[in-house]
């Protein structure tokens, strides 16, 4: 190993200046605050919320004047998620890991004002639970003797036989009178999502043999009895499916199939298929909005949560017409903590409860009729931005029109000219939502550093259909590129932008673009990339969720090569001027760190000023809040140093 090398092994010991360190965690500290608001759960008769807050949960009577929340303690303990109602409205289920000391989640019910009573001795994975209609047992998705996780947490340590031991998520009925619990589904496969039938005889799921962590993408639907646990696929899709919701006339399930990058992260077009299988119908075929989620509301009607261009929309559907009414539409967020809508509603569809978030408001619960909401919490009401307020922004872009937004910094004065960062985000198949920053904090840091921050929804991106978010199948780096070049031309015009300051950052595919973007263009001064990928070709054998990849190029890389080799940054190497620091995970599964390597070692080799940090222990998500704050001091502190006026200035 020579000195280099060992200098950038080294870069977690170097100190940066204590200054931006402090003003850094300062503000790291201050988004960590926030207080954050999750699985959002309004009872059938509409009366009362439930959600997760600080790790506790949380009721409150909405509709009584002067009502407050209260705490519904479970015995001390530290996380609880997952409340969910009776369908009688009088008892709330959820999980905790209170009593636990390896945070073990159980399952916990409260009837009526009694306190919660534990019903479970759980020892694995619990999530997602689902009240039969009996309203006497609960059903939740059940890893037995795993852990959960997922991708985003850190990889094991890969030694012994690789993929010897595979820990299925399968559907278990608790009878929550005997304590008795059955599980309702095959060994062999792990279940992703279920709903429950009407009558409470039969589950709709999405599964596929594991492991869970890549099958996803290859997951068909399902249909399960629930005594005997015996199931058949009613449904095989060209794509990714999510969210199966059984009709209350038990004749149809609907769902959304689209090109999805990651669970969780849905969006696609609305489908029906009859429940006993059959001809699937799509709903929202060339709809130029990318529908997120689906409440049935009646036996022929859904209502459907929507990316609409850059922000948000709530519709109704009518599957027997196809007519879609929009009901609201808005520049912010309804899917505040993930890409999931905290959104509820009651039984009837009259009353609808969620989060609602954006740049320039942090998060509370408001509920109410559609539209007609009102907040019911202000425990963010404090809260300021040291940024500027965000701007949606548009733009043209060959035959497109691109969608984004434009965090600018808090204080702009007449005849000066700022930098401006580009931010790409994760996915492909994501979008930039308007949301109260937390764990992208680096957009406010830099914005609050004096920085215009663009944030662009290139092809690719949900927001315009499923047409639109395909447009970069097999052209990684191509059109979505172009796209992004073409908003910062409008930034330069619309906006006091140096044309001689501009960088680019992003996290795992933006991570990606960051890398292609420097070997295609000397636009860029400085660059930040995020858990990247260097090389398609090797890193379709070291990733740990290569099923991913099938529908964005393909075929495997055995297959077709060349598509994997045209996308790939390392191709084009030699072409790259631009500074470029590389950060990742050391135990990344998603975007490994031996992509970093590759690129930072390339760029090491051909004298372009670059360094590589790896964060010990940490995964595609990084976990600990010293990591977070030294990830973005460095990101900011790589920018400050190229981007300065008298650097331009030479």
């Amino acid at each position: 190993m020579n000195g280099s090398a060992r200098t950038a092994f080294a870069l977690l010991l170097l100190p940066l200046s204590a200054q931006p360190r402090r003003a850094t965690a300062e503000l790291l500290r201050s988004l960590d605050h926030t207080v954050a608001f999750r699985d959002i759960s309004l009872s059938p008769d509409g009366n009362r919320i439930a959600w997760v807050q600080s790790g506790a949960v949380y009721l409150m009577p909405w509709r009584t004047p002067g009502a407050r929340p209260v705490k519904l303690a479970a015995a001390g303990g530290r996380s609880a998620a997952s409340p969910v109602w009776s369908p009688d409205s009088r008892s709330i289920a959820f999980f905790s890991d209170a009593g636990e000391n390896n945070g073990q989640m159980q399952l916990w019910i409260a009837d009526g004002a009694s306190a919660p009573r534990q019903r479970t001795r759980l020892t694995g994975h619990a999530e997602s639970p689902r009240w039969l209609p009996d309203g006497r047992r609960i059903a939740f998705l059940y890893v037995p003797g795993g852990s959960g996780g997922g991708p985003l947490t850190p990889a094991p340590v890969q030694t012994g036989v690789i993929g010897a031991v595979l820990h299925n998520a399968r559907i278990a009925v608790l009878d929550a009178r005997s304590g008795q619990l059955t599980l309702s589904s095959p060994a062999g496969l792990n279940v992703y999502e279920f709903d429950v039938s009407p009558d409470g005889r039969e589950f709709v799921a999405t599964a596929a043999p594991g492991p869970a962590d890549n099958n996803w993408w290859i997951a068909k639907l399902y249909r399960f009895d629930a005594a005997s646990g015996r199931g058949a696929v009613i449904y095989q899709p060209t794509l990714q499916i999510a969210m199966p919701r059984w009709s209350p006339d038990r004749t149809h399930i609907a769902f959304l199939e689209g090109l999805m990058s990651d669970f969780g992260s849905f969006a696609g077009d609305v489908m029906t298929v009859p429940a006993d299988g059959g001809a699937a119908v799509n709903h929202t075929q060339n709809r130029d909005s990318s529908p997120s989620s689906l409440t049935w509301i009646g036996p022929g009607r859904l209502l459907i949560t929507e990316w609409r261009g850059s922000g948000a929309a709530i519709s109704t559907l009518d599957i027997k017409t196809g007519a879609v009414d929009l009901r609201w539409s808005g520049p912010e967020s309804i899917h505040s903590g993930g890409f999931r809508p905290n959104f509820t509603l009651s039984r009837d569809g009259a009353v609808s409860a969620f989060v609602r978030s954006s740049f320039n408001a942090p998060p509370e619960i408001w509920a109410g009729p559609i539209d007609g909401w009102k907040p019911l919490t202000r425990e963010n009401q404090g809260l300021r931005s040291s940024w500027g307020e965000a701007r949606a922004v548009q733009w043209q872009s060959e035959q497109y029109t691109i969608y984004g937004w434009l965090l600018p910094p808090p204080r702009i004065e007449p005849g000066r000219r700022y930098p401006l960062v580009v931010w790409v985000h994760g996915g492909p198949s994501s979008i930039v939502k308007s949301s109260w920053p937390s764990e992208t904090s680096v957009l406010p840091l830099l914005a609050s550093r004096g920085y215009f921050v663009l944030m662009p929804n290139p092809r690719g991106s949900y927001g315009q259909g499923e047409a639109f978010t395909r447009a970069n199948v097999k052209d990684f780096g191509g059109g979505d590129l172009r796209d992004i070049l073409a908003g910062v031309d409008y930034a330069i015009a619309h906006f006091p932008v140096d044309p001689a300051r501009l960088g680019i950052t992003g996290w795992s595919y933006g991570g990606f673009m960051t890398m292609f973007a420097v070997t295609q263009t000397k636009r860029f001064q400085a660059a930040v990339a995020g858990a990247g990928i260097a090389n398609w070709t090797s890193y379709y054998g070291e990733n740990l969720i290569d099923q991913w990849m099938i529908p964005f190029f393909g075929a495997s890389v055995y297959d077709d090569p060349s598509v994997y080799e045209k996308s790939s940054p390392i191709r084009f190497i030699k072409q790259v001027k631009t500074p470029t620091l590389v950060l990742v995970g050391e135990r990344d599964a998603e975007c490994p760190a031996p992509q970093s390597f590759e690129f930072w070692h390339a760029l090491k080799t051909l004298g372009v000023p670059t360094e590589l940090v790896v964060y010990p222990g940490e995964g595609h998500r990084f976990v600990q809040l010293e990591n977070r704050i030294d990830r973005e001091d460095r990101t900011i502190a790589w920018f400050e140093k190229y981007l300065d006026r008298e650097e331009a200035a030479r």
